[in-house]
């Protein structure tokens, strides 16, 4: 993974004055304003003159005016984790934590990662964008059954279908087409899902999550009490490392700077399937960095102190 050296910070006071952005407009702003008000807690128990701003649309404004040195990018979906912020923050001359314009854009849009996935020789199931439910149709009739059916540009499974039959078609296709996005649709792996959190270059360790619900969604993800995040993840220490490759191979692929997350499945054969790359994952009590961070040795404090760290070396 392309990777700057470590800028490494001893004292709060050389942040500056940093801006913790969280909530937006987004399908997951209640997700981000919990992870927003984790992270801005953190960041002021180690002594970062940090300030939580709801974002909305006069976001650039109150960032211009506010005197920021930095800005800790908490905004999970649209508009914060696409690129779009990014940009702005690239317009305004503010240091920003994690991954650029172009991976931001590229870890949203799911088909596209893809494709790069696909170029590169790298594992990932098969996919097409379908425009209808009579088009999904046709593409159960390519791939099998089950399907995933997906927005593509979504996160937290939000609008995700699992497809076992042709009776759930319809509503497979209207529930990720309320999301205002591509639909994608692709195999549905059997097997063990697994996700690897990248931070300033290196791999996190694995975590193997299991639910007792038909697929980790969104109730499963941020609300259930059931659900069970292995790590240590049970592997064989160089099953793991293979897989922790992987994850860095993916990540650098869409160019993924700073920190992030690779989400895959290993079918029952062994093989690993790439799902999807998220830029700014999520930072609650449920979220799958903080965790394997922990088992690295990390406290969430000193977490979130080396994401910030990342908004001061950006690659060239």
């Amino acid at each position: 993974m392309r990777q700057t050296q470590r800028y490494t910070v001893s004292e709060p006071a050389e942040f500056g004055k940093v801006a913790v952005l969280m909530g937006g407009w987004s399908a997951e702003r209640a997700v981000s304003l919990v992870s927003g008000q984790a992270v801005l807690r953190a960041l002021q128990a180690r002594g970062v003159d940090a300030h939580g701003i709801d974002a909305d649309r006069g976001i650039l404004r109150v960032l211009a005016d506010g005197g920021f040195d930095r800005v800790f990018v908490v905004l999970h979906g649209r508009g914060g984790e696409d690129g779009v912020i990014q940009g702005a923050l690239e317009i305004l001359g503010l240091p920003y934590t994690g991954s650029g314009v172009l991976a931001s854009a590229l870890g949203m849009d799911k088909l596209r990662t893809k494709r790069i996935w696909l170029g590169m020789g790298l594992p990932t199931p098969p996919c097409r964008l379908v425009g209808s439910a009579a088009e999904l149709a046709e593409a159960a009739a390519e791939l099998g059954l089950p399907l995933a059916v997906k927005p593509s540009r979504e996160g937290s499974s939000i609008g995700i279908s699992r497809v076992n039959d042709p009776a759930q078609f319809q509503s497979a296709w209207e529930r990720a087409a309320a999301c205002d996005s591509p639909v994608l649709v692709e195999p549905w792996i059997q097997g063990q899902e697994y996700t690897g959190g990248l931070l300033q270059g290196e791999t996190l360790p694995l975590i193997r999550l299991e639910t007792p619900r038909e697929f980790y969604d969104y109730e499963a993800k941020y609300h259930a009490d059931d659900t069970r995040y292995l790590c240590p993840c049970g592997l064989p220490e160089e099953r793991e490392a293979e897989l922790r490759r992987l994850v860095r191979r993916a990540f650098a692929a869409v160019n993924g700077y700073g920190w992030g997350r690779v989400d895959l499945m290993v079918d029952a054969g062994g093989q690993p399937w790439l799902l999807e790359v998220n830029t700014v994952p999520g930072m609650t009590d449920h979220s799958l960095v903080p965790l394997a961070a922990r088992v690295a040795g990390l406290s969430f404090e000193e977490l979130v102190w080396r994401i910030l760290e990342t908004s001061l070396a950006r690659p060239g």
